[in-house]
């Protein structure tokens, strides 16, 4: 007897259609941050939890003339973010008249300090430099500070806290580190240079290493700029960024140590150009939800195609972790990452 394949299925289907629950289990919706994770063009991203907010100061990416405030942007679960719009400045910051960029925040005693770069000083400055007209000799690392995260910010010195050479590093990308201790560091450079400094106690100038000297050199093999510092399992990793920030080279490597200072040898390449995804990944930070695990790296890239040097957007990937603590390659993606509140 030949069987007619199409009544049996159907005969199949109906029996388990009978015999189904009626009532299906809708599936779940994750929700996405998607990247970039806000509109607009920003560059050097700085990450850093405040309470039960994730917050985000980036630069304003755009030519010289016209990188002269910043924005911030705060989530409650790195999928929604707000923007906080021109938190800083140059019409509070009398002395930078060209351009601002890469800063960094930290909280102090209930107040909100923001370190900046500004007027992108291309050599020491001299006596009877014009600022009208030599803008470029004097400039430097400013501070301003705040009541809230996302300011208003006025300026805290009224001059720049670096506006010189140390060890031939270009007074830029600044980032500011509280250790363990409750000491406060500062690690900057630009130049394939990269210093270290540690803060006084109000933040108006640095307390000398034993030497006497300010600033100890900690440059790591291929450093460019673009250092950003964190401790996981007792273990302190420094991050910065090669190859140039106009192009595809822009990478971003790492070091491990067992002390801030280091020393630090360069481990490997953990961010780098994604022909399917961006060019020219680079200048990150990281943050980690407290009281877990999960970590994140905040990063700008370049979509594909690309129109212009400073069409730089920022974006938002889970980092991981090997069992020996060493750092897994960060995978860009056009998703983002989970809402992650914290509680």
């Amino acid at each position: 007897m030949k069987l007619n394949h199409k009544l049996l299925f159907g005969a199949l289907a109906l029996a388990f259609a009978c015999s189904s629950p009626k009532e299906t289990k809708e599936e779940e919706v994750v929700e996405l941050s998607g990247n970039p994770i806000f509109e607009g063009w920003y560059a050097d991203p700085e990450g850093i939890v405040f309470g039960d907010e994730y917050w985000i100061y980036p630069t304003y990416s755009a030519g010289y003339t016209d990188q002269l405030h910043f924005d911030a942007f705060s989530s409650k679960d790195l999928v929604t973010w707000e923007k906080h719009a021109n938190i800083l400045d140059t019409a509070a910051i009398k002395w930078a008249k060209q351009a601002m960029w890469a800063p960094a925040a930290i909280e102090k005693d209930g107040k909100y300090y923001f370190f900046f770069a500004a007027n992108d000083v291309q050599r020491p400055s001299r006596p009877g430099w014009d600022p009208d007209n030599d803008i470029n000799h004097y400039g430097g690392i400013g501070i301003a500070v705040a009541d809230n995260p996302g300011g208003p910010f006025k300026d805290y010195l009224g001059k720049p806290l670096i506006d010189d050479f140390y060890n031939d590093a270009q007074p830029i990308d600044q980032f500011v580190f509280k250790d363990t201790d409750g000491s406060y560091y500062m690690l900057y450079g630009g130049w394939s240079h990269c210093n270290i400094g540690k803060l006084n106690d109000d933040f108006t100038g640095f307390e000398p290493w034993e030497d006497g000297e300010l600033f100890h050199e900690i440059t790591p093999e291929g450093y460019v700029e673009g250092p950003f510092v964190f401790i996981r399992n007792g273990k302190y990793y420094f991050m910065w960024s090669e190859g140039g920030w106009t192009n595809d080279s822009y990478k971003v490597a790492y070091a491990m140590s067992d002390q801030i200072t280091g020393p630090w040898e360069r481990i490997g390449t953990i961010l780098e150009s994604d022909t399917t995804i961006a060019t020219g990944a680079g200048h990150n930070s990281a943050f980690q939800k407290p009281g877990s695990d999960d970590w994140y790296m905040v990063y700008h890239r370049r979509p594909i195609p690309n129109e212009g040097r400073d069409h730089r957007v920022t974006s938002i990937d889970v980092m991981e972790f090997n069992e020996d603590g060493t750092i897994k390659p960060i995978k860009m993606t056009f998703e983002g990452v989970e809402a992650n509140p914290i509680q």
